[in-house]
């Protein structure tokens, strides 16, 4: 069985060297494997690091990119540069243990296409976990996933997984823009398991993710898995034209059979500012879903690749393997 674990990285340099040790020395027992560091387009010494790493040991390869893509797009290019009969994706900031990699292994002997992993909140160690706003806003992106997705996706899951060639050459054959893993790799269907880690002590640099991006993730995520934010609104629309085509049938009757004069400089301005934010709102949800067929039409390829490994494979111009 050959292995390729593909490592997205950005500004990690000081981590490179350290997590490469520690997969060798948990894979010392695995005969074929390569570990396949994406650089997306570090404005460190990543690449350079990465290229002396490869020149030292063959059972490392890198992909650069030429800008910062994204890390979803980086995740991409290593599946789609990936040789192996399996392929294992995980962070490059220590926080996804490579101690669990045997038993991910394990779980695809037994036949497993998928062997997702699920992120306790408990972190290893006394007085460590998440921040207040890791913490409100992973919140926000699950509760965000739960109420209007349509792909179970269970809090705490992580891009640290295993697939299968046939479960990488499923989610290859989805050609979006903007492929949101985390929805897709349950949507493929392939047998699964799961398992659960405590997430490990960012060894050094910080979190690429701010509460912005997580929200921008979870936007992403539901707008390609989801019709249901397009049909609340339809449906908001329609109860809101019930309640004010009742409103406006009370003031005529009141107009015309009574002695009353309708007053309401104050409730049609609340009326006229609320119904207005809300059409903006539902405008900005179709804003998004347009967006995303924007950047569809234009069949932009998802990532460019400067420079590799000699012999890599890689792909990016939105040509299939």
């Amino acid at each position: 069985m050959n292995l390729t674990i593909v490592i997205p990285v950005y500004n990690e340099e000081e981590n490179l060297s350290p997590l490469a040790q520690a997969i060798i020395r948990v894979m010392a027992e695995q005969p074929s494997f390569t570990i396949l560091f994406v650089d997306d387009g570090s404005e460190d010494a990543s690449l350079k690091l990465l290229k002396n790493m490869a020149s030292q040991d063959s059972r490392i390869t890198y992909l650069s990119l030429s800008r910062n893509f994204g890390h979803q797009a980086a995740l991409r290019a290593g599946l789609e540069a990936a040789e192996g009969d399996c392929v294992i994706t995980l962070d490059g900031d220590f926080q996804h243990p490579p101690e669990l990699i045997p038993s991910m292994l394990e779980a695809y002997r037994q036949g497993f296409d998928i062997v997702a992993t699920r992120r306790l909140d408990a972190v290893a160690g006394p007085g460590k976990g998440l921040g207040p706003g890791k913490k409100l806003s992973s919140w926000l992106f699950y509760s965000l996933m739960k109420w209007l997705g349509e792909i179970k996706i269970e809090p705490g899951s992580a891009d640290f997984r295993l697939l299968s060639r046939r479960a990488v050459d499923g989610l290859l054959s989805m050609p979006e823009r903007t492929l949101f893993l985390r929805g897709a790799v349950p949507w493929i269907g392939f047998p699964s398991t799961e398992l659960s880690y405590k997430p490990g002590e960012r060894r050094s640099g910080k979190s690429k993710y701010s509460f912005t991006k997580m929200l921008s993730f979870a936007l992403d995520g539901i707008t390609s898995f989801s019709v249901k934010p397009l049909r609340l609104a339809s449906m908001a629309g329609c109860l809101i034209s019930a309640v004010g085509f009742l409103y406006a049938l009370y003031a005529l009757i009141v107009r015309l059979f009574t002695d009353k004069t309708v007053e309401g400089w104050t409730s049609l301005l609340i009326s006229v500012l609320i119904i207005g934010g809300i059409q903006l709102v539902f405008m900005g949800i179709i804003g998004e879903y347009l967006g995303k067929l924007f950047l569809e039409a234009k069949h932009r390829p998802h990532y460019l690749v400067k420079e590799c490994s000699p012999g890599l494979p890689h792909y990016g111009t939105g040509e299939k393997r």
